[in-house]
C-alpha cells in the first residue's frame, strides 16, 4: 500500500535516510512525504503499528524485484532425472548408467531408474528386481533410495536421492 490506500489510524515511521520518526497519525506521515515529495509506502503491514517508510515508490519497487531476482538466481530446482535400462541388461551397459546417475546426483537431482518390461519380459517381472537392487547398491556412496521398487504397469521403478553427511 502506498499513500493514501493507507487507513490505519496510527503507523511507525522510518525517514527517507533511514532514521525513526517515531509513532504518528497516517495524514501527518502522508504530509511528510510530500514535503520531501515522496511517497509513503506500508513496508510492515502485520506489525503493531504497522510500519511505514518514507521513499521513492518506483526506485523502491525497482530494488525489491532486484532483489528477488538476485534470489531466484542463487536457488537450485531440483530435477528428477530418469534413466531406463530393460531386464537383460549388460554389465557394462549397467556400469555407463551407473556413471551417468552419478553425475546426475553429484549436480543435486533426483534419479528415477525405470526397469521397462516388453512382451514375454512381462512373465519374470519379480526376478528382475534384483536389478535395480543392484543399481542402487552401486550408488550407495553417493546415493540413498527414496522410494523403494515398485511395479507401475509395464515398469518397475526406484527414485534415489543425494545422500545427506
Amino acid at each position: 500500500m502506498i499513500n493514501e490506500q493507507i487507513r490505519d489510524k496510527e503507523v511507525r515511521v522510518i525517514g527517507s535516510d533511514g532514521e525513526q520518526l517515531g509513532i504518528m497519525s497516517a495524514r501527518e506521515a502522508q504530509k511528510l512525504a510530500d514535503d520531501e515529495g515522496l511517497d509513503l509506502v506500508k513496508i510492515s503491514p502485520k506489525a503493531n503499528p504497522p510500519v511505514c517508510k518514507i521513499v521513492d515508490y518506483g526506485k523502491y519497487r525497482y530494488e525489491q524485484a532486484r532483489r528477488e531476482k538476485e534470489a531466484k538466481k542463487k536457488q537450485h530446482v531440483v530435477e528428477v532425472k530418469e534413466i531406463r535400462m530393460s531386464p537383460n541388461i549388460d554389465a557394462n551397459d549397467m556400469n555407463t548408467k551407473v556413471n551417468a546417475a552419478k553425475k546426475f546426483i553429484s549436480k543435486g537431482d533426483k534419479v528415477k531408474v525405470t526397469l521397462r518390461f516388453r512382451g514375454r519380459e512381462m512373465a519374470h517381472m519379480q526376478s528382475s528386481k534384483h536389478i535395480l537392487d543392484d543399481f542402487a547398491e552401486a550408488l550407495a556412496d553417493v546415493a540413498v533410495v527414496e522410494k523403494a521398487p515398485k511395479i507401475e504397469g509395464r515398469s518397475m521403478s526406484l527414485v534415489l536421492t543425494e545422500k545427506k553427511s
